[in-house]
């Protein structure tokens, strides 16, 4: 590819779709936010935002970072598809073949964290690195992770967020907020079990609030068993919580007492803060990852 080649990328939320045309950091052309509506609006929009850019042949291919649960499976009659999501009206939504099929170019589709995970991979703070862990702690939890280049799949994608982690009701009694496992990870950590432990969201509470080392101390659990799980040369903490940086302070050294000498390397044991950081690329990572995506198109 030449270096001036063009790409689209979507970055699809359940409040946004983020379109731009791009070839990397730095080298974004044109943007713009469509709010996440309904599906038949919401891609309309889509659609006319880059037919232009299709017509002219200034890209040729197209990425997708989409939210989910969705069918990474090429084999399945839905793959492609938004499945039982429970964004209202969003329920077995085909994205990719009616984008494929209607801007008529390839489209090469992924989960939003997998694809932030493969732009942190491809520019961020996993550059170099491999495999790679991408982590996003927000709204919800999910993950992603970069082995030998390409995002891992299998029966269906990572559900890094829904993870059992061990929960001691002596020192949080509270319940979960996850519909489906109560006291998940997601159910005990993400944005809406802080709000509805404590009565507020955690972009109200202070640096100082008795509360963050226990949403440090979950994080650590998980972080601790996908090192066992991956072995990841990095691990990227991104999300609306890890933008509170005192949190990796808190983190990493709970990380360390929590592998116990097990694991015997010396960046683990001495260099902690070089495995677990922020992203690289800032707010950036999905909507780049969705280029470093479009670049794999065929």
């Amino acid at each position: 590819m030449s270096p001036d080649t063009l790409y689209g990328a979507i970055e699809a939320g359940g409040t946004k779709f983020m379109c731009a045309v791009g070839a990397g950091p730095g080298r974004i052309v044109r943007e713009t936010r469509i709010p996440t509506t309904q599906p038949d609006e919401t891609l309309a929009q889509v659609v006319e935002f880059f037919r232009p850019f299709v017509s002219d042949r200034s890209i040729g291919s197209l990425g997708i970072a989409c939210f989910g649960p969705v069918d990474l499976d090429p084999r399945s009659p839905t793959f492609g598809y938004i499945t039982a999501t429970p964004k209202p009206g969003w329920s077995n939504t085909e994205v990719a073949p009616r984008l494929r099929r209607e801007l008529d170019i390839p489209v090469q589709f992924d989960t939003d964290v997998s694809a932030a995970a493969l732009g942190e991979y491809s520019w961020g703070a996993g550059r170099g690195f491999d495999p790679v862990l991408y982590l996003t702690i927000g709204t919800g939890i999910g993950g992603g992770i970069i082995i030998n280049g390409t995002s891992l799949k299998g029966l269906v994608h990572p559900e890094m967020g829904h993870i059992c982690i061990p929960h001691d009701t002596s020192r949080d009694p509270f319940p979960g907020a996850c519909p489906f496992h109560g006291d998940c990870l997601e159910g005990l950590a993400a944005g809406p079990a802080v709000q509805k432990r404590l009565g507020r969201a955690g972009k109200d509470l202070s640096d100082d609030d008795p509360y963050w080392p226990l949403e440090a101390h979950y994080i650590a659990l998980a972080v601790e068993n996908f090192i066992l799980t991956f072995s990841p040369r990095k691990v990227i903490l991104g999300g609306g919580i890890m933008q509170r940086q005192f949190l990796f302070d808190l983190i990493r050294p709970e990380v360390r007492q929590l592998l116990n000498g097990y694991v015997q390397s010396p960046v683990l044991l001495e260099h902690m803060e070089e495995i677990i950081v922020p992203p690289g690329l800032g707010t950036q990572s999905g909507i780049l990852g969705a280029i470093a995506l479009a670049k794999t198109a065929g």
